[in-house]
């Protein structure tokens, strides 16, 4: 049994240093939980980029749902890109991470806001914690960008 705790301890201690975080903050000496902080590119939008924060509780059955997002263009946003994007009001989800063995997970759809011709970027948990759905929004404007007049075509169509 001992060995069977000690072999999980480390392949968790091992999986942890093979991550793409870009930051992880220690939420103290006594426990097992993190603040990690990930980076991901939009993967139809490789301008825009995503930092995602969220609690990772290492040796826990499920991690909190809070989560923080900030997206901002970081490269270019061609035209070509965003034709290929769902511009349903439900949008699309771009991310998506299990936060539990019992269903709950960390999700970031992108939609589209025809109006302001702005990239909405939400994250939420699909399992209601404390009441909650956590949630959060982040938003990456087209202006000044190469596909602002596309933008512009499609707001008058």
């Amino acid at each position: 049994m001992k060995y069977k705790v000690l072999f999980l301890a480390l392949s968790v201690i091992m999986l942890s240093a093979c991550s793409d975080d870009a930051g992880k903050v220690s939420l103290g000496l006594f426990t097992t939980k993190d603040v990690v902080i990930k980076a991901k590119s939009d993967p139809k939008i490789p301008g825009v980029t995503c930092h995602i924060s969220h609690v990772e509780a290492d040796l826990d059955f499920s991690d909190p749902s809070d989560m923080s997002i900030a997206c901002r263009q970081t490269g270019p946003i061609l035209a070509e890109q965003l034709q290929k994007i769902d511009f349903s009001k439900n949008g699309e989800v771009v991310f998506k991470e299990s936060k539990s063995i019992l269903f709950k997970s960390l999700k970031v759809r992108r939609i589209y806001d025809k109006d302001t011709k702005t990239l909405m970027y939400l994250s939420y948990s699909t399992k209601e914690s404390s009441g909650s759905h956590h949630h959060a929004l982040s938003t990456v404007p087209l202006y000044n960008t190469q596909a602002w007049q596309w933008a512009n075509q499609l707001t008058k169509n």
